[in-house]
């Protein structure tokens, strides 16, 4: 029975942790910006090294 308490108790703090990671990542604005990564790889971006070389 103890067993069960003290997973209880990791499984809180874990989930704690993974709470206090996703307000940390909304709060830096990672999930701001949800449609340019999808489209991004469509575009062709002038690369400046290739344009140097020539």
């Amino acid at each position: 029975m103890t067993a069960l308490f003290i997973l209880i108790v990791i499984c809180l703090i874990l989930a704690g942790g993974f709470l206090c990671a996703f307000l940390w990542a909304v709060r830096k604005g990672q999930f701001d910006d949800m449609k340019t990564p999808a489209i991004r790889i469509l575009f062709d971006e002038k690369n400046e090294s290739l344009d140097e070389k020539k």
